[in-house]
């Protein structure tokens, strides 16, 4: 279904032709002057020159040709030369009816479809979601809704950090704590708890105690790599261990994001490629593709246009560990083998802009994906409290996203109470879903790429340019329909 600018622009061009003047003239737009009319066309203005004429002649004749049309019910040509358009109710009135005889609206799907793959969330497990994460969520959510209205195939991933070295501190601190735990005993041979140890909450407390213990004690540092080693080797007890810190972690953060609306395809880890890895490496050393730099194994990306320095992208550290580079790059390579996506798309904050440009490179040179397989980073900005800075509780501490969005309930809760005569449960279901609008639509009516600051009141309005707006909208729709 063409959109409603196109068929005005259609009638004002024909106008244009039977006047005799060059039909691609009549090119219509939103009126600059909505006090004066609804849409405007300036395409006589552009031709009085070439012509050596008045642009007042040119656009009388045009409106004369457009005096009985039955898309306008007004046309004025004015000085100098401006035709100024209204449009005719009935006309617009057919065309709302036609859109809604479509289940898209009119709206025209993609003439090729395309097998998109979403990398968005990027949480890590047993760390609390915080306020950082939820532009990666609402945004790669919006963009992956909008590739399926679109009519393209989608696959979403969570991509989960739940592979390093904080994995190794998690487990090292419970073996202090917990030394008798079966997990920890090397000639243990039977079947291990079905019931982690543990709690979420007792993991989010853990890892930074264990973190903060780490950059204070080399000997604990060493213990900890250890445990990571034993996890990566596959030694069973700690292979046992990490499957709770999964479960555990995963279970929490499905819960949270599906209270905001987010849903992912697969929530697959870093751990889904770590076997990988060693055959990437390999076929990089083979293809020629890698070389040893200062002791490290890089691949060359930089390209003779670029006008900014590109460092190398680092594949294994001196060390010969693997990096986040080494991951992204086994995670590409996996992705294309499986599912052979025409498009990836990658949601994370805009510093990692070089990061990414640095990888995708990489994977074209060494042709894990070919020419054609498009990769894409959508960077974005940070929400900022009001002093500018990122966003923190009021003791300077990193906000809960849980936190966050039960704050935003809470106030929309007030709202509502304040100003509808209603029952608590009823109150408390609205203002989830209002709140969950409020939260959602306020960080998206922001643009992607900018740091924005975060106001409650702004988010919550019932006025204006907000979620809590858009709902009261379509009930008031609703109700008169």
């Amino acid at each position: 279904m063409k959109k409603i600018l196109e068929l005005i622009s259609e009638e004002v061009m024909s106008a244009f032709e039977k006047a005799g003047y060059d039909k691609a003239a009549g090119k219509v737009s939103v009126s600059n002057r909505p006090d004066l009319c609804e849409y405007q066309c300036n395409g006589a203005m552009a031709l009085a020159k070439a012509l050596k004429t008045a642009p007042i002649n040119i656009a009388n004749a045009v409106a004369e040709n457009l005096k009985d049309s039955k898309v306008f019910s007004e046309v004025n040509a004015v000085m100098p030369g401006f035709i100024n358009l209204n449009i005719n109710p009935d006309f617009l009135s057919q065309y709302v009816a036609k859109m809604s005889e479509d289940d898209k609206f009119g709206f025209e799907p993609a003439a090729k479809p395309l097998k998109i793959m979403l990398d968005y969330g990027g949480p890590n497990v047993a760390k609390a979601l915080h306020v950082g994460h939820l532009r990666s969520g609402v945004i790669g959510d919006a963009i992956n809704r909008i590739c399926k209205y679109m009519g393209h195939e989608t696959i979403s991933d969570i991509h989960l950090g739940d592979w390093g070295t904080p994995m190794g501190l998690i487990m090292h601190e419970l073996s202090l704590r917990k030394p008798d735990l079966p997990y920890f005993d090397d000639s243990y041979t039977g079947e291990y708890p079905s019931e982690p140890p543990f709690t979420v909450s007792d993991l989010e407390e853990i890892y930074p105690t264990a973190s903060k213990k780490s950059k204070e004690d080399d000997e604990y540092k060493a213990k900890a790599q250890e445990a990571t080693y034993k996890l990566q080797s596959g030694v069973r007890g700690y292979r046992a261990l990490w499957n709770h810190i999964i479960n555990v972690s995963v279970t929490d953060m499905r819960r949270i994001y599906d209270n905001l609306g987010v849903h992912f395809d697969l929530w697959n880890g870093e751990s889904s490629v770590h076997d990988v890895i060693p055959g990437m490496v390999q076929y990089m050393k083979d293809g020629g593709y890698a070389y040893i730099s200062e002791g490290a194994l890089v691949v060359d990306v930089k390209e003779d246009t670029d006008t900014k320095e590109m460092p190398p992208c680092i594949i294994l550290k001196s060390d010969g560990a693997s990096l986040y580079n080494t991951t992204d790059l086994a995670t590409i390579m996996a992705r294309k083998e499986k599912y052979n996506p025409d498009r990836f798309i990658y949601l994370t904050d805009k510093r990692q802009d070089l990061y990414f440009e640095q990888v995708f490179r990489c994977a074209h040179k060494t042709k894990l994906v070919d020419e054609d397989t498009n990769l894409a980073h959508v960077g974005f900005g940070t929400m900022n409290g009001k002093d500018g800075k990122p966003f923190k509780t009021r003791d300077g501490g990193v906000m809960r996203l849980e936190t966050l969005m039960n704050d935003i309930n809470e106030a929309t809760y007030a709202k509502i109470k304040e100003n509808r005569d209603m029952s608590e449960e009823d109150a408390k279901r609205i203002s989830q879903i209002v709140g969950r609008a409020a939260l959602r639509y306020g960080d998206l009516s922001n643009i992607p790429s900018k740091d924005y600051i975060f106001d409650m009141d702004r988010f919550i309005s019932f006025e204006g340019n907000s979620g809590p707006y858009i709902l009261y909208t379509i009930v008031r729709i609703k109700s008169i329909l």
